[in-house]
């Protein structure tokens, strides 16, 4: 470490954070370093914080919380991480390392900035109006961020900055008091109200709490958040996201007509959200539903019912440590993704499937060696698919990847148990 600098202190638990592999370690110790030399250019020599936040993986409910109902997600080794402290304006002086660009948000400006949307500007300001709303405590700030979260991986890198930038004001502003889920709620606030992009509320609630956890979205004020105990390490599987180089530019209107066809569907049968209805009685009504709300929809009410019970089916083979039904019930859920919730791929550009072209080899390398799963990942039309394989089968099936892909797509990560955390 940099005797010069006021480096993180000897007593973190780099472990707990990074795991146990030394040279991940050493990587993050001269990564944290980096930083305190960049921060010091830029704010001066002055005693500071450092912060983590992780990226997240869904594991299961594809498309699910905007109708109330159930996930599983994880958070990722990949993380965003800043370094602060405070200063005595009412002002966030902000530098990224990524853009190597700079921001002064004004705090007592609370509304959103039109110039602004799309940037971490946006974010640091909804997270403070965020903060204003609900009462909590707001003062200035020095940070410099930094980020391994891949952008447009569906790693979620959006909500681990915000959750990390949410965290830095609980811990700076209000002694870490504001629980998890209230860190939450006000990071997806500021992405939908100022960032602009419309998204639920599982990416951030995976990014501050950490581990695998389990999400039920009944009441969205007040999700039920479980973190389930499962050593993912001790299965010698790895999870992998394979970014299939597609775009996921002007695919708004393909995320946004999901939510609403399935609202249409709830509507017929004077509901709100698909969580409101069930099956039986969806199935006993397609005849009607066919000529007044068109195919698609019921498909992907039907993807809605059946994967909220796959959740539960999964969350319980975790738990039963049966991780071989687990990953057949990964199968299930890829399945009903491609076929009913039909996010392969934009129906406006057919010609474009890499997402498609990814799950078909993917589901040949699993065929040929009988182990293994895969499924498409996120909001998806376009992005990345994960696959779980063994340890031992990674690069062979790296190799048989690149082929169509970029030698570089596949990305193996590890489920880290710290969500968002001050290191000292």
């Amino acid at each position: 470490m940099n005797n010069n600098s006021q480096s993180v202190k000897s007593e973190i638990c780099w472990e707990c954070v990074y795991g146990n592999d030394p040279e991940i370690i050493e990587y993050q110790k001269k990564r944290y370093d980096r930083l305190y030399e960049i921060f010091q250019t830029h704010f001066g020599k002055t005693r500071v914080k450092y912060f983590s936040s992780p990226g997240r993986t869904e594991i299961s409910g594809n498309h699910t919380d905007h109708n109330h109902g159930k996930v599983i997600a994880g958070s990722v080794n990949l993380d965003s991480v800043a370094v602060a402290s405070k200063n005595d304006s009412n002002k966030v002086i902000f530098y990224s390392e990524q853009f190597d660009d700079s921001s002064e948000i004004d705090l007592n400006l609370s509304e959103p900035v039109e110039s602004e949307q799309g940037t971490t500007a946006s974010l640091i300001r909804g997270i403070a109006a965020g903060f204003r709303k609900q009462g909590y405590s707001l003062g200035g700030l020095n940070i410099l961020l930094s980020s391994d979260v891949l952008i447009g991986s569906g790693l979620s890198s959006s909500a681990s900055v915000e959750v990390l930038i949410a965290t830095i004001f609980n811990h700076f502003h209000n002694a870490d008091k504001i629980p998890n889920v209230e860190i939450a709620i006000i990071s997806q606030y500021s992405e939908n109200n100022f960032f602009g992009k419309p998204c639920g509320l599982m990416d951030q609630i995976a990014c501050v709490t950490g581990g695998i956890v389990t999400i039920d979205f009944k009441d969205p004020g007040k999700p039920l958040v479980e973190k389930i105990n499962f050593d993912f390490a001790l299965t010698k599987y790895s999870v992998l996201v394979i970014d299939t180089g597609g775009s996921h530019a002007d695919l708004t209107e393909e995320y946004s007509g999901i939510p609403t066809e399935m609202k249409q569907v709830a509507k017929y049968f004077n509901k709100e959200y698909c969580r409101d209805i069930d099956l039986k009685t969806l199935l006993k009504n397609v005849g009607k539903l066919r000529g007044k709300i068109g195919d698609r929809s019921i498909l992907r009410a039907i993807h809605f019912l059946n994967e909220n019970e796959l959740v539960e089916k999964q969350v319980k083979a975790l738990k039963d440590n049966d991780f071989d039904l687990f990953l057949k019930l990964v199968k299930e859920s890829g399945n009903s993704s491609f076929k009913y919730l039909q996010n392969i791929y934009s129906p406006k550009n057919v010609n474009d499937q890499g997402i498609s072209v990814a799950l078909a080899l993917s589901d040949m390398f699993i065929k040929n060696h009988g182990k293994g799963a895969c499924r498409v990942h996120g909001g998806g039309f376009a992005g990345t698919i994960q696959v779980f394989l063994p340890n031992d089968l990674v690069e062979e099936y790296r190799e048989f990847m690149s082929g169509a892909f970029d030698k570089n797509a596949v990305k193996t990560l590890s489920i880290r148990e710290k969500g968002a955390v001050c290191l000292g």
